[in-house]
């Protein structure tokens, strides 16, 4: 078999987020439950948009994030999602490959622009509340997937936000059949709770044919993804149908489950929480890094969590700070 030339190749929304503080009567005004997300039309992001305080645009899309920060951990990582040939599309692909991610999805032109998330955040507890509009990233057709690329990788990452529409909910069951032809990893996150409710049966249908060997899930998803109000019930439900589940807890720290063995972590002590947005992300990004590096399944979580709480400790969900450099202070 070819030795992979990439550590990580993901599929996710190529999304550009816009980054704006706002409070809960903000929040309650327009409809929103604070620290969720929702799906927006073109016209409600549009009014959205208009109602929000100045704000960033910050490149995100949870998968994409997820490699920034596995890239500046030191993996070498390739992206795979759909643009528009508009300006928010060329930011977006300037942004990622300014990362070190191989980026090379045709743009398109498409009736609806590149997507876009309008993150209200919290200045009191730094809790995001997401709002998003998917506009091209629905379209990534089953074509952009390359086998070559696919088998390029040891770990073939699934972003459950992209279940949603038909066209990438069939390039990426393409890529699962591709990874596993090779005798790839496929690790799929969920991505939030309202994807699991829409597409449960589909993710665990993935579980018990075998397509995923790693899954994220936080707290309140593997909740839903198990059909229960109680944490170690959910755990183990999911636990038996994936050989490695990781699951994070927010201040509660992580944990992560192969062969039986049960392995936890604390959180990393951080002096402000600023903006929660890409913490899961960020967390995916160190637990997969240390994976490919052979590290035990605690480093990895170790890596994760160090990944997390720097992200958190200022605005948008692309690391700052030299992560590797961190990693090696506290871990070696």
């Amino acid at each position: 078999m070819t030795e992979p030339s990439l550590d990580i190749i993901a599929i996710g929304n190529a999304i550009v987020d816009v980054l704006a503080p706002a409070d809960e009567a903000f929040l309650s005004q327009h409809g929103m439950t604070k620290g969720a997300m929702r799906l927006l039309s073109a016209d409600q992001a549009t009014e959205l948009y208009a109602a929000m305080g100045a704000g960033r645009e910050i490149s995100g899309g949870s998968a994409a994030n997820t490699l920034a920060g596995a890239a500046a951990l030191g993996a070498k990582c390739a992206f795979i999602g759909q643009v528009a040939t508009d300006q928010l599309g060329e930011v977006f692909s300037h942004d990622i490959r300014s990362t070190g991610v191989a980026f090379e999805t045709k743009p398109r032109d498409l009736p609806e622009p590149t997507a876009r998330c309008l993150i209200l955040v919290d200045d009191q507890d730094g809790q995001r509340t997401m709002n998003t509009y998917l506009g091209a990233a629905q379209y990534l057709e089953p074509d952009a997937i390359d086998a070559a690329q696919i088998a390029s990788a040891r770990i073939l990452l699934l972003e459950g936000y992209l279940w949603d529409p038909a066209e990438p909910r069939e390039a990426m069951k393409r890529a699962i059949r591709m990874a596993k032809d090779a005798g790839r990893k496929v690790a799929l996150g969920v991505s939030a709770v309202f994807c699991i409710l829409n597409h449960r049966a589909d993710f665990l249908a993935l579980l018990e044919a075998g397509d995923v060997d790693i899954l994220f899930a936080n707290e309140e998803e593997v909740l839903a993804l198990a059909g229960t109000e109680d944490f170690e019930e959910a755990v183990a439900f999911a636990a038996a149908r994936v050989p490695l589940l990781v699951t994070t807890r927010g201040p509660d720290g992580a944990i992560a489950i192969e062969g039986g063995q049960r392995v936890s972590v604390s959180a990393e002590p951080i002096d402000k929480i600023v903006d929660t947005t890409g913490a899961g992300d960020l967390f995916s990004a160190g637990f997969l890094v240390g994976h490919v590096q052979g590290r035990s399944n605690e480093e990895s979580l170790r890596m994760g969590a160090i990944a997390a709480a720097e992200v958190i400790s200022h605005w948008g969900a692309r690391p700052e700070a030299k992560l590797d450099e961190l990693v090696k202070a506290k871990l070696g």
